[in-house]
């Protein structure tokens, strides 16, 4: 699911090698996670069918924040309601965890994933930066709050 996603909303803004390797990379880059048991990892399913997911981690920029470092939803369940589902129980779980307060980073140019995170009460905090995707692909960032 996260390379399907990432093919349909963020491979377009890089050039076609570059975005080729970014695919194959998202369909193995989890195994070690998940082996390492690094941060929280929450799946999102419709009809049996795991359609979204999230990976949240201790922030390493805001302190006593947790970071959803990567929510992504099979382009197959846009629209479905199975994002703003694994939203809420992400962020229930967050809570469990200990953590009041949420941040997050989106690409500044992709309109759906911003509306999404307004809908789920997230608020832009005015912070904005430069992330590198590899090979000197830049692309600015804003960043997200809210509290769990």
């Amino acid at each position: 699911m996260h390379a399907a996603s990432w093919a349909a909303a963020y491979a377009p803004r890089f050039p076609a090698d570059f975005a080729q390797e970014g695919i194959a990379d998202r369909r193995t880059r989890w195994h070690p996670r998940i082996a390492a048991g690094e941060g929280i990892i929450m799946l999102g399913s419709l009809d049996d069918r795991p359609l979204a997911m999230s990976w949240s981690v201790p922030s390493e920029t805001r302190a006593g924040l947790a970071e959803i470092y990567s929510f992504y939803t099979h382009p197959d369940g846009w629209g479905s309601g199975v994002s703003a589902a694994l939203m809420h129980a992400t962020l229930r779980q967050l809570k469990a965890s200990g953590y009041e307060q949420v941040h997050l980073w989106t690409l500044r140019d992709t309109p759906q994933s911003r509306r999404f995170y307004l809908k789920c009460g997230f608020t832009e905090t005015g912070a904005t930066q430069i992330r590198d995707f590899g090979n000197n692909n830049l692309l600015p960032q804003v960043e997200y709050e809210r509290s769990t």
